[in-house]
């Protein structure tokens, strides 16, 4: 199992434009990465709009947002318009790296957040118990503050 300090396990998947994403080319950057069950639930829906309101505070953190679930581009690109989502939306198919970073469940995708630091460490993690709750973006935004610098 993943922990705070651990090395983010590296990978490439394809964002909503069918691009590919790779983790270790996002050395230099802190990186959150939102795990969610799928594109249109309702509690993914409200989580993602609640981080797409407060992505300024992401960004004033020096934190940038990324999504995955099991969807595919066309419809990553479908819920990213419908929602005027800000950040990436990556495609995990085969829950492949769900289950490197312990976010694959008997269901599917677990929903949890990891950020992971400009060196490639995670440095705050959180895997939900039950898909129906979900960090909001006021815990993620304390717990972020309050980290130590790297």
């Amino acid at each position: 199992m993943l922990k705070t300090g651990d090395p983010a396990p590296d990978f490439t998947l394809p964002d909503e434009t069918g691009e590919p994403f790779n983790l270790a080319a996002c050395r230099g950057e802190r990186i959150l990465l939102v795990f969610y069950p799928g594109d249109g639930t309702p509690v993914c829906t409200r989580q993602l709009c609640d981080y797409r309101d407060g992505i300024e505070a992401f960004a004033g953190l020096g934190v940038r947002v990324v999504g995955i679930s099991k969807d595919d581009a066309a419809s990553h690109r479908s819920f990213k318009a419908r929602h005027d989502l800000p950040f990436t939306l990556l495609s995990d198919a085969d829950l492949e790296v769900a289950e490197r970073y312990d976010s694959k469940g008997i269901l599917g995708m677990k929903r949890s957040v990891f950020l992971v630091d400009e060196e490639g460490v995670i440095r705050y993690l959180h895997v939900e118990s039950l898909a129906l709750f979900r960090r909001t973006r006021d815990e993620l935004l304390e717990t972020i503050a309050g980290l130590d610098p790297v």
